[in-house]
């Protein structure tokens, strides 16, 4: 048990984001007692199943720049692209480990290919325009030219371009190097669950650990991934949108068959997923995935079907010589997103309570600068974090479409999908013939909302074609009512 343990902030999870925030603060605030409350384990969380892929432009879309809160998003992870190196540096001094620095593994190669829809071709050219009008170096490569780069012949890819300042860092690492460092500042590490939060009238005071125990603190920040959901009860209906999972699953490999990547290799994110994607971890181990299944609750083992498709998707696409490697771990991260796929980051109405959640598939990757923002805002007290003020908790849904616009946007991600799937149509039958199954679930979705605002794809495939149940629709209807009625003229 732990009793009777007070500090200034208490950190509630122990990932990337929550590490980061905790050594930031410890950074600046002289005196500033920190506590970071976390099972050793981490069991389900993102950061120790991630590629940790430092993908900025990487992971533009078609719809990044449809919206300010799409470009708010790559505003923060470019800040972030070029905080990484400087972050690095002192992280290393810090924890004492000064070859950390050379565990970046620089430069991400994105592949084009013809195996799913024309929504890859969409946010290829979209990533490349992003690129241009950003004036982020890359250049236009021959796929051909890639190390270790070696589909089936249907899977070759079309088009490629190397993203120099992209790559990937050692997820498992960077985590071990963040707790060092904080425990050298002086931050507390409390490894255990976090069971809730500790309310007294009008204000958080602290923690309530599972199996008993408490630590006070005068501000709490929740960072917990996708395991953050459970302590937003404490907010009114419908102020803070939901927290969800999103599903990934990824695995370990040991080449067998010469040669293996020397880049990260990734396709275009995909319909209503991220990109598949290979990252080289040195000594012939390789790190595959690209899976994300939006789930109510976090998941702790992989389901055969995802499985099976990940390594399908992986020999064809990337490298038919992979059918040889050796499978050494399997790993399932649920990355925390909110219902409309934004981040929430800053003060609520309950005094002392911040969130820094709902990064989705950016935590790893911002955690840098966003640890200076979140510890800025917890140390001045202040509501908002800067430059952020958009993904302020307490706020209505963003939509970044109309209803009937998501209604189309899904029918297109789902056809596109089906293509990426395996299906093959008779030659008389236009792709486009499929759209009418994918709306009609969107529109049996939306027509059982009173209060429906626009969905991003992945939600609208969760509540609607996925193994959602009908508590979870209901669940989401009635956020959404109290959501409208919370908001209203506020």
């Amino acid at each position: 048990m732990t009793d009777g343990v007070r500090v200034d902030v208490a950190i509630v999870g122990n990932g990337v984001v929550g590490l980061s925030i905790a050594l930031e603060l410890a950074r600046r605030g002289s005196g500033v007692r920190v506590a970071v409350v976390g099972p050793p384990d981490r069991a389900g969380a993102a950061s120790v199943a991630a590629g940790a892929m430092l993908n900025c432009f990487g992971e533009v879309t078609a719809r990044t720049s449809a919206h300010e809160a799409g470009l708010a998003r790559l505003r923060l992870c470019r800040e972030a692209l070029d905080a990484w190196p400087g972050w690095l540096e002192d992280l290393a001094e810090e924890a004492a480990e000064p070859g950390l620095p050379g565990y970046f593994r620089p430069g991400t190669f994105v592949v084009l290919n013809t195996r799913s829809g024309r929504l890859d071709e969409d946010n290829f050219h979209a990533t490349r325009a992003a690129l241009a009008g950003a004036g982020e170096p890359y250049e236009e490569v021959e796929p051909r030219d890639i190390a270790g780069l070696d589909p089936v012949p249907g899977g070759r890819p079309l088009r490629a371009m190397f993203l120099r300042r992209e790559g990937a860092i050692d997820a498992r690492r960077v985590l071990a190097a963040l707790g060092r460092a904080a425990g050298r500042y002086g931050v507390l590490d409390v490894p255990a669950e976090a069971e809730s939060l500790r309310v007294t009238e009008d204000r958080v005071t602290g923690v309530r650990l599972a199996g008993g125990g408490v630590v006070s603190a005068g501000a709490v920040v929740v960072a917990a991934g996708a395991f953050s959901g459970r302590f937003l009860g404490v907010l009114p209906p419908g102020a803070v949108p939901p927290l969800l999972s999103g599903v990934g699953i990824s695995v370990e490999t040991r080449r067998v068959r010469p040669p293996g990547f020397e880049h990260v290799v990734r396709t275009p994110n995909r319909s209503g997923s991220c990109g598949l994607h290979v990252v080289p971890l040195g000594d012939g181990l390789e790190y595959i995935g690209a899976t994300n299944i939006v789930s109510r609750s976090p998941v702790h083992e992989p389901d055969l079907g995802m499985t099976q498709f990940l390594l399908q998707c992986a020999r064809e696409q990337l490298d038919h010589r992979l059918f040889h490697s050796l499978a050494g771990r399997w790993m399932v991260g649920n990355r925390p997103v909110a219902l409309d796929g934004f981040p929430l980051f800053g003060g609520t109405s309950l005094g002392g309570l911040s969130l820094a959640a709902g990064t989705y598939r950016d935590g790893f990757h911002c955690s840098p600068v966003l640890a200076g923002r979140v510890a800025g805002q917890v140390l001045s007290a202040s509501a908002v974090v800067e430059g952020l003020e958009l993904f302020r908790p307490e706020r209505a849904p963003i939509e970044t479409m109309s209803v009937e616009e998501s209604v189309a946007e899904f029918a297109y991600h789902g056809v596109c999908g089906a293509f990426e799937g395996g299906l093959e149509l008779p030659s008389w039958i236009d792709p486009q013939a499929l759209e009418p199954v994918y709306r009609q679930a969107a529109e049996g979705l939306y027509g059982r909302m009173e209060a429906p605002v626009a969905l991003p794809p992945e939600m609208v495939m969760h509540l609607s074609l996925n193994a959602a149940s009908q508590d979870d629709v209901e669940s989401v209807a009635g956020y959404l009512k109290a959501a409208a009625a919370y908001h209203a003229g506020r």
